[in-house]
């Protein structure tokens, strides 16, 4: 991703009872993105890790929340989980690669949910 944004956003808005961000982009494309969806794919090193092959699998966020939208500058968004995460920066291109790859990302996560034999639901004990 560059620094210059291919794409901009018109409006945005959190829905904080289905806990979707709905994102309007200058291409006129509409995405409604679910913040447990936005919490797994975050592009902070904690999640993502420091290289490929090294991202960490996010698991027990199926009733996360985003708490508070942060705009970054003209170019992201850095969005506040009740979970305590807030180390990513959603860049607009970013946000619009996940509104247009939700299905297929969607999809790979819950493969790699199944492979590990975990859970998208939290457990009594889970830290994280």
């Amino acid at each position: 991703m560059s620094d210059n944004a291919r794409h901009q956003p018109v409006e945005i808005r959190l829905h904080a009872v289905s806990r979707v961000l709905e994102i309007t982009f200058d291409d006129s494309k509409t995405f409604a993105l679910p913040a447990e969806y936005l919490r797994v794919h975050s592009p902070s090193a904690e999640v993502r890790g420091h290289g490929r092959g090294n991202e960490v699998l996010q698991t027990g966020k199926r009733a996360v929340a985003i708490t508070a939208l942060e705009p970054v500058g003209h170019y992201a968004l850095r969005l506040v989980f009740d979970d305590g995460h807030h180390n990513g920066l959603y860049s607009w291109d970013y946000l619009h690669e996940l509104g247009e790859c939700q299905e297929a990302y969607w999809q790979a996560y819950l493969r790699r949910l199944e492979e590990a034999g975990a859970s998208r639901d939290a457990t009594p004990d889970a830290s994280s």
